[in-house]
């Protein structure tokens, strides 16, 4: 649709930022809705990122969603902080308010939430042990959205052994689950009982490498999520999809998140479709 010079703004900033589909996710509800409105994608290195948020402020930006390698800065930017992003450490929604302060919140946490619910029921991971594969912004949400399914056990593994462990000793107390750190080489310890695998680095992300795991050390009944949507089956998925495991891309939790973003931005809570969820695969590599 046409937008007028009374249009609400917003961004979407990561560097890279082709591989986002925000814009397409968001243009569909300002279309579906009839909203004057556009999500601009914003290309911005890491040492220009205050910068460019003090600029989207003073163009009068509503805000600006962020993406990688940016959240953990946009964290140590935002001048107030919602509950899920103060136990993240991590902002992926940047609110500008009016008085010239930032508000940033982590709908990450709960769009991986919606997301696992909706793809593999409620109690797919309670009292059970998951598997969490990086240990950035993004990991720190999916601990906090394994908390909120319930799960009894999360361990963390990543290259850097030292990021994972203060990721761990970061959450320690403040989520429920018991926090556990290990090698990349103990993967195959790591994966044997779990019920859940989340894989929230940017490997298998277009132009990227996958994951190089055994994921026969996987139980059988056990599920692979990736949150990579850029493509929406990454090579890590197809090959645990080969071997009989529950799969869940990216793509739901990119919508869902995307919900309490598009109200802040231009004031409608959006609808999650089958149809919007049809649209946006189109749109990704082998999308039909």
């Amino acid at each position: 649709m046409t937008i007028t010079g009374a249009a609400k703004i917003a961004g979407i900033i990561g560097w890279p930022v082709t591989q986002s589909v925000s814009p397409l996710l968001h243009g569909y509800w300002l279309e579906e809705l009839g909203i004057d409105g556009a999500l601009v994608p914003l290309a911005v290195k890491p040492e220009d990122f205050s910068v460019v948020l003090r600029g989207l402020m003073k163009a009068g930006f509503k805000g600006a969603s962020v993406t990688l390698p940016h959240k953990e800065a946009a964290f140590a930017l935002s001048h107030s902080h919602d509950l899920a992003a103060r136990v993240a450490g991590a902002v992926n929604l940047l609110i500008f308010r009016d008085d010239g302060t930032i508000e940033g919140r982590n709908t990450d946490a709960s769009g991986l939430a919606a997301s696992l619910r909706e793809s593999l029921g409620g109690d797919a991971v309670r009292g059970k042990a998951a598997v969490i594969l990086g240990a950035g912004g993004a990991a720190r949400a999916a601990v906090v959205a394994l908390h909120d399914l319930g799960a009894r056990e999360v361990r963390v593994l990543n290259r850097s052994r030292g990021r994972a462990d203060q990721l761990a000793a970061a959450l320690a107390g403040q989520v429920a689950p018991t926090l556990r750190v290990f090698d990349m080489t103990e993967w195959p310890i790591a994966a044997r009982d779990a019920a859940l695998v989340v894989q929230t680095t940017s490997a298998g992300m277009k132009d990227a490498p996958s994951l190089a795991l055994d994921l026969t050390a996987l139980p059988k009944d056990a599920a692979l999520c990736d949150i990579v949507y850029n493509p929406c089956e990454t090579a890590l998925l197809a090959r645990a999809k080969a071997l009989g495991l529950k799969t869940v891309d990216g793509l739901g939790m990119l919508i869902h998140q995307g919900v309490p973003a598009f109200e802040a931005f231009f004031g409608a809570v959006p609808a999650v479709t089958q149809a919007l969820r049809d649209h946006l695969a189109k749109a990704l590599p082998g999308g039909k």
